[in-house]
């Protein structure tokens, strides 16, 4: 398989769990206060990281500092989403959180062709139809939240990109330090809550693990690890996919109704991805070719100086 189709196979896996995180979140909150929730999602990732660590070494300076960098930015994804899909449905979540497709190459500053915007304008019409489909109401306080979620969640991608690259960053340990961040974060938040979870069932508990090895513990590794392979901007819209994953979620095990302007606007966001993909990667590839030339001939240049 090329190396870019793989790298988007990950990043779409990224988009199928974090989709199905909405539900997960929003169950795992109605038994559990949210701070609760988001120390055990990073504690087990934590610890999850640590005992892997173990077979590779320490961590350097640079990604102890750029891994605290980025665990306070996830840090903040996390508390807005959280926060936000406690007070709003978990489609609607799903829904405002994909306005991090347009909002990535924005704040990237990457001067793409109108067609690249008329993708991501297909896409929004996508969630449009979505919107009607599930009988959006008027944005609320957990709708706000989701907003701004969306927005911290592209500067997130883009200072991904932006720190990793031309550096020696190792995914595994960037992901590490990433959770433990988190875990200190919400240490104090969350001891008031924590006495809950001795009384928490079995399902809440498996909800926890899902939160914090799958859409915890993998999406922070895979993201990472995959954006230090592409662009911010590809991988905005990949992870723009993340409505459609949490509306066939809400509709298969959240019991939610599944219309056929849900259908179609799921439709629309699929096809805006894949065109906006295919801009996106014509557009780059001349920039790269022309790094490469230029790379070359100042090889050849500095070899006939060297003669």
């Amino acid at each position: 398989m090329p190396t870019t189709r793989r790298i988007d196979l990950v990043l779409l896996a990224v988009a199928v769990v974090w989709g199905s995180s909405y539900l997960t979140a929003k169950t795992a909150t109605d038994a559990l206060p949210v701070p609760t929730v988001l120390f055990v999602r990073y504690g087990v990732a934590a610890v999850a990281c640590a005992a892997v660590l173990r077979r590779f070494g320490g961590l350097t300076r640079d990604e102890k500092a750029y891994g605290c960098l980025l665990g306070l930015t996830q840090a903040a994804v996390l508390v807005l989403e959280t926060y936000g899909v406690a007070h709003t449905s978990a489609g609607n979540a799903g829904l405002i959180i994909s306005l991090t497709l347009v909002l990535t190459p924005v704040l990237d500053r990457v001067a793409l062709p109108g067609r690249f915007f008329l993708a991501a304008g297909v896409c929004m019409a996508g969630v449009g139809l979505l919107v009607s489909g599930n009988g959006l109401r008027a944005p609320g306080t957990g709708d706000l939240l989701m907003l701004a979620a969306a927005v911290v969640r592209a500067g997130h991608v883009v200072l991904v990109g932006r720190v990793t690259a031309g550096r020696a960053l190792r995914p595994l340990q960037l992901t590490a330090v990433q959770c433990a961040v988190g875990t200190a974060l919400f240490l104090l938040p969350a001891a008031p809550g924590l006495p809950a979870l001795a009384r928490t069932g079995a399902t809440t508990w498996a909800q926890l693990l899902y939160l914090a090895l799958f859409c915890g513990l993998f999406a922070f590794l895979a993201q990472t690890w995959a954006v230090q392979r592409t662009s911010a901007t590809r991988a905005g819209l990949l992870l723009g996919t993340e409505p459609v994953w949490a509306l066939l979620v809400g509709a298969g095990l959240g019991g939610e109704r599944l219309t056929g302007l849900s259908v179609l606007g799921a439709a629309l966001i699929v096809t805006g991805t894949y065109w906006g993909q295919a801009v996106e990667r014509a557009h780059r590839r001349p920039a790269t070719a022309a790094v490469r030339d230029a790379v070359r001939h100042g090889a050849g240049t500095g070899a006939a100086q060297a003669r």
